[in-house]
Order: C-alpha cells, then structure tokens, then sequence
C-alpha cells in the first residue's frame, strides 16, 4: 500500500509540474512613421517704424529650418547698417549671425528673435566676443521687449 500511495504522490507531482507551455506570442513591430513634411515658408518679411527708426527684416526658411535673409537698421542718430542673416529657427526663435558694414567695416554679431503673436520680438542681453563675433553671454538671460516688436509686411520685389 505504501508502494502505491508513494507511486501515486510521484504520479501527481509529475503530472502537476508538467504544465503546458504558453504559446508563444508574435510582437510585430508598428510601421515605420511617415516622416513629417515640413515645406519651406517662403519669403517673409517683417518691419518697425518707431521715433525716426526703422528695423527691416526678411527671410527665408527652408524644410531643415535653416534661415537665410537680409536685416537693415537705420535708427535715428545712427549709422545704418545693412546685412544678412544666416541661422536657425529652433522652435519659436530665430537665432543667426547678423554679418553687416557699419562705418566702413564688417562686422558679424548674433541676433536672436522671438516669433509672438504673428510678430517677432528682438532679444538683447550681455555680450561678449568671441572669434571676432559678438554672441550673447547667455541666450537663457535674453529679454525680449514688446516695444521692439517687428509686424508682418509685405515684401518688396527688388
């Protein structure tokens, strides 16, 4: 009898451990994203005509957010100073080297503006120079006045 108990308790261990194996599940990987077209804006242009100022800027973004333009300053009592722009748009901010002639020199200093409300808004802050280039000591410390505001308009055909 203890022979058959025994062989019965070894039975049932054998039978209880012996679970069926789960089925394996296929995992399909999700189909690849299309990728997000973004199609170049075109030509934009952006202007401030305050107190005898006036601040001109138009340029181009393409689908890489690369911006190339030109940026014009005549403000009152100043020398004028005409030049491009070559930069990024990171975002809402536009941020490039400004490259102009100013009193017979050339000059390249960073300039970064914000994109508000239809607008884009100047940034200024501390400078330093670095390689014969004026950039911002910290682009985090930029403040951006409203007053400073260039307004959409349209574009000159030259």
């Amino acid at each position: 009898m203890k022979k058959i108990l025994a062989l019965t308790i070894v039975t049932l261990a054998v039978l209880t451990s012996c679970k069926k194996a789960p089925e394996p599940v296929e995992i399909a990987p999700n189909p690849p994203k299309e990728a997000e077209i973004v199609e170049p804006s075109g030509d934009q242009c952006y202007a401030s005509i305050a107190n005898n100022s006036i601040v001109q800027l138009s340029f181009n973004v393409n689908s890489h957010q690369e911006v190339n333009g030109k940026l014009s300053y005549a403000l009152s009592g100043k020398d004028k100073n005409d030049g491009t722009i070559i930069g990024n748009m990171k975002g809402d901010t536009l941020i490039a080297d400004y490259t102009f002639m100013s009193e017979g020199l050339s000059s390249v200093r960073e300039v970064v503006f914000l994109q508000k409300d239809g607008a884009f808004i100047e940034g200024y802050g501390d400078i330093v120079e670095v390689n014969d280039k004026a950039t911002f000591k910290d682009k985090t410390k930029l403040k951006f006045d409203q007053k400073n505001a260039l307004t959409k308009v349209d574009c000159k055909v030259e």
